[in-house]
Order: C-alpha cells, then sequence, then structure tokens
C-alpha cells in the first residue's frame, strides 16, 4: 500500500478477509502483508480494530466513531461557553 492512502472501512474489511485466507493456506504474517501490500502493523491495528465484524457492522462503526467525536466537540465548546459566562456573571472578568 503506498504511503498515504487511506483505505476505507469496507476496503479494511476485505483486506482483513484475504489476509484470513492466505494465513489459512499457510502463508507467514510477513508473507501473506506483502503479498496484500500493506505493513503488519496495518494489520494488527485493523484486526484489533475491526477483527470479526461485518463490512455493515463496520460502516456503522465509523459513523458511530464520528458522530462520538463531533458530540464531544460540541461538549467542550459548551463547556468553555459555560465558563466564560459564569466569569461574566460573578464579575470575574
Amino acid at each position: 500500500m503506498p504511503k498515504g492512502k487511506k483505505l476505507t472501512t469496507e476496503q479494511i474489511v476485505m483486506k482483513l478477509r484475504q489476509a484470513e485466507v492466505e494465513l489459512a493456506k499457510g502463508l507467514s504474517i510477513e508473507e501473506m502483508c506483502r503479498k496484500l501490500s500493506f505493513s503488519p502493523q496495518s494489520y494488527y491495528r485493523w484486526r484489533k480494530e475491526y477483527g470479526g465484524l461485518e463490512i455493515d457492522q463496520a460502516k456503522k462503526f465509523k459513523e458511530i466513531e464520528r458522530e462520538n467525536a463531533r458530540l464531544k466537540r460540541l461538549v467542550a465548546d459548551l463547556s468553555l461557553d459555560n465558563a466564560m459566562l459564569k466569569d461574566l456573571a460573578s464579575g470575574n472578568f
């Protein structure tokens, strides 16, 4: 895999399925990764994050992660606004 190329969730799940097939044929992890054009580090990271998921489950998982990150940003912004309003109300500005 060329550096900087970002795979979609679906592509990662498909690569993991291909990896399972190659490993079942008796290839080592290094040989399998070389054949499928990604690093062993990527394989272990993907397996930890997406191992056992179907494509639709992985898509939903990524959607939920994005929504969670968005909500965390909103909470941080609102907390900051709330703190500023409290300081203004108490005269500490």
